[in-house]
């Protein structure tokens, strides 16, 4: 069996070398959320033959792996793995598997995967020049959004520091109570994710903005690279009672996202129509379809 083990916070130098130094965009691999959602998944991690091999158990208990990160030869590798999962007595899955690695998949094992796909877990990847400058006539909505804000708030933007962080977990509180948080069980692992980001903000390398509003917090986000040409926002929340909160934030912190980085990952929709109408909404360049593979037994 690959010797695994769990991902903890002193891992983050070992697992972003992978990483951020990839062409990868999915948001699965920012190495936030791999920490910061482990008391969910059990998330754990190898170094095989160069490539970084992510293992975890999903809700409903199966066992899976993330599409493996790294150089060389992939055929050995996905030989271990799936020896590890037998060595488990589990079914061979990979997720995060995006369409244009199904025929590299294919041509190292042709005719031993099954690939299939579901929207609910597509990344919107956004340009970030577009969320940062809202130019043009796709975006004149949001444009009057943000100006309305502008113009009815007395607002400041900043940087979130460790001397924040209590008052974007007081806002988060207020932000579960108005959206009964306690009675779904989806929003209170997001609680925990979030607080457990917050706790260790400089630990994991985020970088976050908040909003001000007559020097009270209405608004913040955070998130960090995950590849290359690619930073992922994890986490945007916001007073609904302060108009054009959510629109603001969310240009703002565009604006402060370094250059470097082309596209804004902003994660999935998980099926849910009202969030799937809002990141549509925003004109996403990319739509990362991403897939799971399963092994075809004999």
């Amino acid at each position: 069996m690959i010797q695994f083990k769990d991902i903890t916070l002193e891992d983050r130098e070992t697992i972003i070398s992978y990483t951020q130094n990839s062409d990868r965009r999915n948001c699965d691999l920012s190495f936030s959320n791999l920490c910061s959602w482990r008391f969910l998944y059990d998330t754990q991690f190898a170094i095989v033959e160069n490539f970084l091999v992510l293992k975890f158990y999903h809700t409903n208990g199966k066992l899976a792996y993330m599409m493996p990160v790294g150089t060389g030869d992939l055929k050995p590798v996905l030989d271990k793995m799936i020896e590890d999962a037998r060595a488990e007595e589990r079914q061979f899955r990979m997720y995060g598997v995006c369409s244009s690695m199904e025929e590299e998949l294919e041509g190292i094992m042709p005719g031993k995967l099954k690939f299939s796909c579901n929207r609910n877990y597509a990344d919107y990847i956004y340009l970030r020049e577009d969320l940062a400058t809202l130019a043009g006539k796709k975006f004149q909505s949001k444009r009057n959004h943000v100006n309305k804000f502008i113009k009815n708030y007395n607002y400041e933007y900043a940087p979130i520091t460790p001397d924040t962080v209590a008052e974007c977990l007081a806002l988060e509180r207020e932000w579960c109570r108005a959206n009964n948080c306690d009675e779904r069980e989806d929003l209170v692992n997001e609680y925990k994710s979030l607080k457990f980001a917050l706790d260790h903000f400089e630990e994991i390398g985020l970088t976050g903005g908040l909003l001000r509003v007559d020097g009270k917090i209405v608004a913040f986000t955070f998130g960090m690279p995950i590849g290359i040409d690619t930073f992922g926002v994890h986490v945007e929340k916001a007073n609904t009672d302060i108009e054009g909160a959510y629109a603001m934030i969310n240009q703002q912190f565009a604006q402060h996202v370094p250059e470097q980085y082309i596209y804004l990952n902003r994660e999935e929709d998980l099926g849910l129509e009202g969030l799937r109408k809002a990141k549509l909404s925003y004109q996403p360049a990319i739509l990362l379809e991403k897939g799971m593979v399963t092994l075809i037994e004999d």
